[in-house]
């Protein structure tokens, strides 16, 4: 029985959604639903309702989540908060039973097959995850900045993690690591993030060009420059966080004696021996300077720049020696160290022509040839954006990709908003999970990121997607409602 304070309680909660979004979410279903039809959609089709159609069943996938989303904001917003580590504990014990899954699909074990449906726990993963690390980064005396702290919120991350990439579903699993932005914004040091934008610098620079050498010596260009973007970045760090007059002395030295080295490039010789020399002097002085002055900044100065280097030569023996041939050479293909159209680079490449056929204003609805004739693998999953822009051309992209930019600031918008810590970090980590998935996708439709196969939220065909991303949305937005409480 529905007493009236209920209905007065359902009747505040709808009034103060947010509507705006909402409106934004139905456009993007919308779009989604429209570019699934241009994707599937095969000459001498009669009916693109039929339920044995792919756009048949996105209309059921569509109106479930929808029904999902009103479920959601109907349920009482301390019912988030309390069972968040429940939810996370269920949904982790899941992901660890679907290792164990004997159904394999495209070579991943990620999949529940219950009769006609399929389902994808790692994409229900991400909101629980979300919850959790709300959760406990909102508890009394939560410091991001203690090592115990934020170890705890890494450890409600790799979970998940592991058990996903233990299904052999590792694009799913590296989304997780979106939520590094959400620990920026909640105080993470921004060293942290650096190191990471600089580890990725290491690996395409040092790929890149490994095997090109300088003059007629034996040092390769790409060992070289990631060597002497170590000493660069630890000297950076030593002007930040440390004592400039002691990084201007570092730079000087660190600078002279590579400048000395050059002539030997004159004959054949490794001078990259003499690089790591300067690194191993860098980090042993500001070790002893750390122990002087008793600054420990300069100890992390220093493990970075020893990490630094044991990360490009161990991911040089794993990428030589650990990866499967054919993940190396998609790797490859999107270094531009190898072309193979028809092997790795043969999804990207058709994926850029039909693109690059729509021209300004696309071919119309349903007339795309590269996707009628199926000539991109997966157009209607990872490789839908494709579909798009054949169709619809760069204005249609462009309106896409500005509807996301949309959902995206409304969500930092939102975010920003909250009073109370459970809601503003799970929000956070809503948009990060976004900002990752529509980043990575549209990136590797063009051939500007690695594919990785992970969906466009929204767009991709599919029922677990279309629910995970409903879910993380709309709990979000019936937290939202509830700010004034």
């Amino acid at each position: 029985m529905v007493t009236p304070a209920d209905s007065h309680r359902q009747q505040s909660v709808l009034r103060n959604l947010d509507w705006w979004t909402i409106a934004i979410y139905i456009a993007l279903l919308s779009f989604g639903w429209l570019s699934v039809c241009g994707a599937s959609y095969s000459y001498g089709d009669t009916d693109i309702f039929s339920l044995s159609t792919r756009s048949g069943m996105q209309i059921v996938w569509i109106g479930t989540s929808i029904m999902l989303g009103f479920v959601i904001v109907m349920l009482d917003d301390r019912f988030y908060d309390t069972f968040s580590y429940i939810i996370y504990g269920l949904l982790l014990l899941l992901l660890f039973l679907t290792i164990f899954n004997p159904h394999s699909i495209k070579g991943s074990r990620s999949w529940l097959v219950l009769g006609p449906l399929r389902l994808q726990p790692a994409e229900f993963a991400k909101f629980a995850t979300a919850l959790a690390l709300a959760k406990f980064m909102s508890i009394y005396g939560y410091n991001i900045q203690q090592w115990r702290h934020f170890a705890g919120s890494l450890l409600i991350i790799l979970l998940p993690m592991v058990c996903i990439v233990l299904q052999r579903e590792t694009g799913s699993a590296l989304v997780y690591l979106s939520f590094f932005l959400m620990f920026y914004r909640e105080g993470m040091p921004g060293s942290i993030l650096f190191t990471g934008v600089a580890m990725v610098v290491y690996f395409v620079v040092g790929i890149r060009y490994a095997d090109v050498y300088m003059g007629s010596s034996l040092t390769s260009v790409g060992e070289f420059t990631v060597l002497l973007l170590v000493q660069l970045f630890s000297i950076g760090m030593v002007w930040v966080y440390g004592n400039r007059r002691l990084a201007m002395h570092l730079l000087f030295y660190a600078i002279g004696a590579t400048l000395l080295s050059l002539p030997l490039l004159l004959i054949p010789l490794n001078i990259i021996y003499i690089q790591l020399a300067i690194i191993a002097a860098i980090t042993g002085y500001l070790l002893w300077e750390g122990l002087g002055s008793r600054f420990h900044t300069y100890y992390f100065i220093a493990l970075f720049a020893i990490g630094s280097t044991l990360f490009y030569y161990g991911s040089d023996y794993i990428m030589q020696n650990v990866m499967e041939p054919h993940q190396r050479s998609r790797i490859n293909v999107l270094l531009g160290l190898d072309e193979d159209l028809r092997g790795a680079g043969y999804n990207v490449h058709q994926s850029e022509i039909a693109i690059g056929s729509g021209g300004l204003e696309g071919k119309g609805f349903l007339n795309g040839t590269q996707t009628k004739l199926k000539f991109v693998p997966e157009q209607d999953t990872d490789f839908i954006f494709c579909t798009v822009g054949e169709e619809e051309g760069f204005v249609g992209s462009a309106g896409v990709l500005l509807l996301f930019l949309a959902l995206i600031w409304r969500l930092i918008y939102l975010s920003e908003r909250q009073p109370f810590h459970f809601a503003r970090i799970y929000g956070y980590c809503v948009l990060s999970i976004f900002l990752f998935h529509v980043f990575i996708n549209v990136g590797m439709v063009l051939g500007l990121t690695p594919v990785i196969g992970i969906p466009l939220p929204f767009f991709s065909y599919g029922g677990s997607s279309l629910w995970g991303f409903t879910l993380l949305l709309f709990i979000f937005l019936r937290l939202d409602a509830s700010r004034q409480k």
